[in-house]
């Protein structure tokens, strides 16, 4: 039997630690509110060490709202590794499909994140903060691909926005749905939209 390879072991307990620090901060916030609930509190649900909860994460808001960076590399590189002749929005939609397993496995921190948001006002700033740092980093990928820059050329911000806002919410419909439907499904419809232009749906009884 071959033996588990080290560095892969590590990984795993990070990313299961850092899991576990996400859970026990919006469950915490989400009992206590915001003001209730200090990085102690965390680290103690979450069974680590205040030290090693700040090796993780650098603020009690960062464990709630934020990006989780080492995703987030990993889809910047599926985004510049895709075939140089996709259109830029196919690359995101097919990125952001073969991602969505990954998002899928946290379905209740998904709902709880956005239950734990929504329930405190000062969240938000932070959400807004973490949105418009990924909306730069992806249209600067876009950028890259498409030769443009990204600093004059409005075109890579705008499929940047255009697509995380799909995902968004895609990923927000999916986590609040009582519905069995895969994550993947709401993100290929939100896609399916925007090729499609936007088109203003019938209304109910026209």
């Amino acid at each position: 039997m071959a033996e588990a390879n080290p560095r892969g072991v590590r990984d795993e307990k990070k990313r299961a630690t850092r899991h576990n620090l996400r859970l026990a901060a919006l469950r915490l916030v989400d009992e206590r509110g915001l003001d209730g609930t200090t990085t102690d509190d965390i680290a103690a649900a979450a069974g680590v060490s205040p030290r090693t909860f700040f090796n993780y994460f650098p603020t009690k808001e960062s464990a709630l709202v934020g990006v989780d960076s080492e995703l987030a590399e990993a889809i910047l590189s599926a985004i510049r590794e895709r075939p140089a002749e996709e259109p830029p929005l196919t690359v995101m939609r097919e990125v952001f499909l073969s991602f969505a397993e990954v998002a899928a496995a946290d379905r209740d921190l998904w709902a709880l994140r956005i239950t734990v948001a929504r329930a405190n006002p000062p969240l938000m700033s932070h959400v807004f903060g973490n949105s418009t740092k990924w909306d730069r980093q992806v249209a600067e990928a876009i950028a890259e691909r498409t030769g443009r820059d990204h600093h004059t050329d409005p075109y890579p911000a705008l499929v940047a926005s255009v697509a995380n806002a799909a995902r968004r919410s895609a990923v927000h419909r999916w986590a609040i749905s009582d519905s069995e439907a895969p994550l993947q499904e709401a993100i290929a419809a939100a896609f399916d939209l925007l090729a499609a232009g936007l088109p203003e749906p019938d209304r109910a009884g026209g």
